[in-house]
């Protein structure tokens, strides 16, 4: 054997390179698994973080905002409690000269304050509409008012603009300085009986009697936005008078738009959807606030700038989110526009105090803490790999180089290398293996060179001994195909040969039923009266039923020899199948010869079922037929008959299990939709377990204890060759099964497929 020597190759990369590479990559992706896991916790915790800072700052501002209104709610109660006292300290006295030189009538029917002593920036106004009447208790009430007011207005003045009393009467006593003449310069027709802040303080609106608070409203001189809170008081069942505060709102307003968390903002609305504040959507001056959940106006008509209607839509999310929410919920989430929602009530309007904060602002602060992760962990990365390389180069790459250099050589032929075996590591190791395997590999080389002159002789010998076994194989498979070959004969002769049988029974029993002896009978009667044969045919009782006794007779026999000749004519026909499925299975051990002709499937379908008829009547099987006239189809007549006669037989088995009265087996013939034909064989017997029909055409495969599994394998094979299928259906056990035989149309095809 002669070596073949070979250079060592290029190295394109050193092993400290690529080792680096790998871990530089594997190290990527564990700074980037911490950079991530990093990233999530981070935005946990900002997440958490953000929102506990919105639950307490909505908590703290709605604190704060809504200590006007609480203490606007006190001041009524105040007011209320001096002016029940007043009222009834009141009853004893007699209120007309008092009311006389406080108040004056007017010609327009209104009563007012005296102009000539009343100072507004520092008295009360009153103003008495026309047609009330003026009693005694009347009077009372407004000089109770007036007097409540002028001692507690002027100290409400610091926190309110305004306080007020209003009678039912439609009466309204009020302080407000910087209206001074305010009540005598109201237009006589003016009421208040048809306000808000005077309506939602009667009994009828509202039944609890409590505190209760308008809408938002603008004043029109002084542009700004205002609300009322009205408490009724009531006395012995009876509603006397109503307290009124008006509360400005605009430093609410200007505080609640502008002073927000980072990246957030806040908005104010009541229950009914009145928008109170909101920092894109502000309503123009002199419009009526806008309603969050019905208002049919035009944007530009409510608007100082124009809103979109994916802002509109946005709002309204939010608010349907805060109405759903739990009670006891202060932080939600609104998924669809990746926000988060801190609500809190304030207490005494009602309204409800949002803060909005966009998930983005949590995941970028996330983001950027993640990204300074990131970039320390790709520095480190970078600083440990140049450690790594300088300390891989000198450790293991250099030594290895020389293990590649001593590998070049041994495989040149030269088995004299010379490695460093002074290092106590696993590189000294190896170089003592190296230089032992050097010694090895010469040593087995020379017994390679010496086994090598003897291969070829056992070559020879192994051929010899492969090619007897070849033809031990060939012979054997031979036999095989031979055994295969008699046992469909076997298979297909019997079905035939039952039917043969059958016949040729059926032939001796109608020849044994023939009443032959009764003809002798009749000669012998005729031979005994012969002289006077005319007179016993006509006269005697016997003679005269002779005659018709023979035609009878003639009929009987004539009948009994056509079913013979019927049956002995299935004998034949049973005989020439019988040849020609012999001569069918003689094919298979010659080169295929494919005999096609016209055949009229229809007859052929009734030449099976003739084959099977004594089988199926004495089963009682009922057999439907659905036979489509079609023209000649080219095939192998015998082949389609044997098919035929395996499915009609198999399902006359199938249906031994169903009462006698249920058995019925059909046959159909058509075509299919891309003109294929197509037998359908059907039963309504046993079935077929689904596991079974991926295996029923397999050779030897059945599930009748006498049965050899020959037939549908056989039948699945002549299929084939005849270049068309046959599959098998069934629903279940006790279901019944179906098999189809499809054949093509043009004998084209079945060429084609046999040669391919």
């Amino acid at each position: 054997m002669v070596m073949q020597h070979a250079s060592p190759p290029n190295a394109r990369s050193s092993l400290a390179r690529s080792t680096l590479i790998k871990m530089g990559v594997r190290i990527a992706v564990l700074i980037a698994l911490t950079t991530l896991f990093s990233y999530l916790h981070i935005l946990n915790s900002f997440r958490t973080e953000v929102l506990s800072q919105m639950e307490r700052s909505v908590s703290e501002r709605s604190q704060r905002e809504q200590a006007i209104f609480v203490l606007a709610q006190d001041n009524h109660a105040l007011l209320k409690k001096e002016l029940e006292s007043r009222i009834l300290a009141m009853r004893q006295q007699d209120p007309r000269p008092r009311f006389d030189s406080l108040f004056v009538s007017l010609p327009d029917g209104t009563i007012r304050n005296n102009r000539q002593t009343f100072d507004g920036t520092r008295l009360p106004g009153v103003y008495i509409p026309r047609g009330v009447k003026v009693d005694d208790d009347f009077r009372r009430r407004v000089l109770a008012s007036y007097d409540v007011v002028s001692q507690y207005g002027p100290a409400f003045h610091t926190r309110f603009t305004d306080t007020g009393v209003m009678l039912p009467e439609g009466v309204v006593v009020g302080y407000w300085p910087e209206g001074a003449t305010y009540f005598l310069d109201l237009d006589p027709a003016f009421s208040i009986v048809d306000l808000e802040y005077f309506t939602q303080a009667q009994p009828r609106n509202n039944p609890s009697r409590a505190s209760a608070w308008t809408g938002i409203f603008e004043d029109a001189p002084s542009k700004t936005w205002m609300v009322t809170v009205s408490t009724p008081l009531d006395m012995e069942g009876r509603h006397v008078a109503t307290i009124s505060h008006d509360v400005l709102l605009n430093e609410l307003m200007t505080r609640t738009i502008n002073d927000h968390l980072p990246g957030g903002y806040n908005m104010l609305f009541r229950d009914d959807g009145l928008l109170i504040a909101h920092p894109e959507l502000r309503v123009k001056s002199g419009v009526e606030p806008y309603n969050i959940q019905h208002d049919a106006r035009q944007p530009e008509q409510v608007f100082e700038r124009s809103s979109t209607a994916e802002q509109r839509a946005h709002l309204q999310a939010i608010f349907e989110r805060v109405k759903k929410r739990s009670p006891g919920e202060t932080v939600l989430e609104l998924p669809e526009f990746n926000e988060f929602i801190a609500v809190a009530r304030l207490e005494g309007p009602g309204w409800d105090l949002v803060t909005v904060v966009p998930e983005s602002v949590v995941s970028s602060a996330a983001f950027r803490s993640a990204r300074y992760v990131l970039l320390f962990g790709v520095v480190s990365l970078l600083m440990e790999l140049g450690i790594m390389y300088w300390v891989l180069k000198q450790q293991i790459t250099e030594p290895l180089l020389t293990f590649t250099q001593a590998t070049a050589r041994l495989a040149s032929g030269d088995f004299q290398v010379g490695l460093d075996t002074s290092r106590g590591d696993e590189l000294g190791q190896l170089a003592h293996a190296f230089q032992r395997m050097a010694r090895e590999v010469q040593r087995r080389e020379e017994a390679l060179r010496q086994a090598n002159e003897g291969l070829e002789q056992r070559v020879e010998e192994r051929t010899r001994e492969l090619k007897d076994v070849h033809r031990q194989l060939v012979e054997t498979a031979r036999q095989v195909g031979r055994a295969e070959i008699a046992t469909n004969v076997l298979h297909n002769v019997g079905n035939v040969l039952n039917s043969v049988l059958t016949s040729a029974l059926l032939a001796r029993e109608r020849l044994a039923g023939l009443k032959i002896e009764n003809v002798e009978r009749v000669a012998s009667l005729l031979q005994e009266h012969r002289e006077e044969l005319a007179t016993f045919l006509t006269q005697d009782e016997r003679g005269r039923n002779v005659l018709p006794f023979l035609s009878q007779l003639g009929q009987h026999m004539l009948v009994e020899r056509q079913e013979i000749q019927t049956l002995l004519g299935d004998v034949g026909r049973h005989t020439e199948h019988i040849g020609a499925i012999v001569k069918l299975q003689q094919r298979y051990a010659r080169l295929p010869q494919h005999l096609f002709e016209p055949v009229s499937l229809g007859d052929l379908v009734e030449d099976a079922l003739r084959i099977n008829q004594a089988a199926l009547g004495r089963h009682g099987v009922r057999v439907e037929r659905n036979l489509e006239d079609l023209p000649p189809v080219v095939t192998e007549k015998h082949k389609v008959l044997m098919i035929l006669v395996n499915l009609i037989s198999n399902a006359k088995y199938a249906l031994d299990a169903v009462p006698e009265e249920e058995r019925c087996l059909s046959v159909k013939l058509g075509r299919t939709a891309t003109g294929r034909i197509r037998l359908e064989v059907r039963d309504n017997g046993v079935g077929i377990a689904p596991e079974m029909l991926t295996r029923i055409f397999q050779y030897g495969f059945t599930t009748r204890e006498e049965g050899h599994g020959f037939g549908l394998h056989s039948s699945a094979l002549a299929a084939q060759e005849l270049g068309g299928s046959l599959s098998a259906h069934s629903q279940g056990p006790g279901q019944g099964a179906a098999f189809i035989l499809e054949l093509p149309p043009h004998p084209e095809e079945q060429r084609e497929r046999l040669s391919a």
